[in-house]
């Protein structure tokens, strides 16, 4: 029942502020990047409906880096959850066309300025990568890609795939990593408390000097770095649990 009502509720905010947001867009310069920060904002709240706590560490990072390319852990529809509040301002996701067909949140995705690319046609997509990282400095942006290219539905991280490294070594931009706690398995939606789940950004990754020859070894880099801080993650919230656990057996014994 718990379940029901949530997902009920978190359908009617979605449709809401999903149609709010692009009257708001309509009037006030479509397309620009700015609209994205602000209704990752407003979506950010929905990790009050799901009953989950969301911890944010080292939003530092990225502090006096106007432009970058963020990647990050692309798990499953959670993700929905857990990563809008680490969106920093002025930064842009890169997403499949199909998105724009789907009802609301599609048309909202492409008037924020959001970016839409096509992965079917491989000729397309090495042209894309050129033109977001000409973009990235004409349009003064930074890009989120998930470089996974797919959830992974508790299946770990997944391998990498180049583009969004070889976007941040044309741009001659910074990577900088983001990870999320896994969420795999640990959301119940019938449960009241979901618990906590950590989102960290970590130091940037320069890209100064490297060729397009070095993406995957750049690629390499940031998947061992970031599945090393998953599990670090993840250890942490397991460790707060147990002690949890064992705090709330003294007390029934007592």
């Amino acid at each position: 029942m718990l379940s029901f009502i949530r997902i009920l509720i978190a359908t009617l905010f979605i449709i809401i502020t999903t149609l709010c947001a692009l009257i708001y867009c309509l009037i006030n310069r479509p397309r620009a990047p700015k609209h994205v920060y602000t209704f990752c904002r407003w979506f950010n709240q929905l990790q009050k409906i799901t009953g989950v706590k969301i911890e944010q560490r080292g939003l530092d990072n990225s502090q006096d880096i106007p432009n970058a390319v963020y990647i990050s852990n692309h798990q499953s529809v959670f993700d929905f959850v857990t990563t809008p509040g680490m969106l920093r301002p002025r930064t842009v996701s890169l997403g499949k066309k199909s998105l724009v067909s789907l009802p609301f949140f599609g048309q909202l995705y492409w008037i924020t300025g959001n970016i839409l690319i096509d992965r079917e046609n491989k000729s397309k997509a090495r042209n894309t990568i050129q033109q977001v990282a000409d973009a990235i400095h004409s349009r003064d942006l930074s890009v989120w890609v998930y470089p996974e290219g797919t959830r992974s539905k508790g299946r770990g991280l997944l391998p990498f795939k180049t583009g969004a490294f070889r976007m941040a070594i044309e741009a001659g931009v910074p990577i900088i990593p983001v990870v999320i706690s896994t969420t795999h398995n640990k959301i119940d939606l019938n449960k009241w408390d979901n618990g906590t789940v950590i989102a960290e950004m970590l130091p940037p990754i320069q890209t100064t000097g490297l060729k397009a020859t070095q993406a995957r070894e750049l690629a390499e880099q940031c998947h061992q770095l970031m599945a090393d801080k998953i599990a670090q993650l993840d250890n942490e919230l397991a460790e707060r649990k147990s002690a949890v656990d064992m705090d709330n057996s003294h007390q029934n014994e007592a």
